[in-house]
């Protein structure tokens, strides 16, 4: 359910976002070659070796590099409301509800396949959303209806893309659904989508329940990735609301 660039961490070589040292001489730092190491693995290492947002979170006390994609989306759309409920779908390693609660969120609720270090105001469940249980489960810990949904949620890739691909449509619409049933009036979801955005089924779904519907690529997401968010506000909630699948 994670997507390993966001979830893993690294405690590396100092490397500032500004450019300065071996990055603005233009000189990336290499990961040695490791018995037993797989090829994707080292190149894994690699990218968070030379990625500044990696050095700059571990700076700034943020749990993950994923805590800046939240931050940037929020600073553009108001996301996060003083007192405000989040659910937040894939949350490991909890950068994301570290920022809610930094900007103002009076409780987050989260789920992840791995376990989470504790956080003051947010609970964390270990658990695989898309079990049927556990939707419901993290309703019960949030106390009530939400005021914002967020999802992280990237499926484990196969190689196959066009497995892959229904593996994220099959997340992003289960996140989509679970919004729908749960959010107040008025509030936002913000999921994860890959391959050039949501699909006609999922934006046409958002579209009828949003008042608007957009896709953004923050900036601190890896010029190289795939990833894309599709950022629906404006809640509406309907006279027919629609059951999750």
């Amino acid at each position: 359910m994670s997507e390993g660039d966001d979830k893993r961490r690294w405690k590396g070589a100092k490397d500032k976002i500004d450019g300065t040292g071996e990055r603005r001489r233009g000189l990336s730092k290499r990961v040695k070659t490791a018995r037993g190491r797989k090829l994707s693995s080292t190149l894994w290492l690699q990218r968070q070796l030379n990625d500044p947002y990696v050095q700059r979170a571990k700076d700034e006390g943020w749990r993950s590099r994923a805590a800046y994609k939240l931050i940037e989306l929020d600073e553009r759309f108001s996301l996060i409301k003083p007192g405000s409920r989040i659910v937040d779908l894939g949350a490991a390693p909890g950068g994301w509800a570290q920022v809610a609660i930094f900007r103002g969120a009076k409780h987050v609720a989260g789920i992840d396949l791995l376990e989470m270090e504790p956080l003051d105001n947010a609970i964390f469940l270990k658990m695989d959303f898309m079990d049927e249980d556990a939707p419901a489960a993290v309703l019960h810990e949030l106390g009530g209806r939400t005021d914002l949904v967020l999802s992280d949620m990237a499926a484990n890739t196969t190689g196959h893309k066009a497995t892959d691909h229904l593996r994220v449509v099959a997340l992003a619409e289960a996140a989509a659904h679970f919004a729908i049933e749960t959010l107040s009036p008025g509030g936002a979801f913000v999921a994860k989508v890959f391959q050039g955005g949501a699909t006609e089924s999922l934006l046409n779904l958002l579209k009828t329940h949003f008042t608007d519907v957009r896709h953004v690529k923050p900036k601190s997401s890896r010029a190289g990735s795939p990833e894309t968010y599709v950022v629906a506000l404006g809640f509406r909630k309907s006279a027919n609301p629609v059951s999750k699948t």
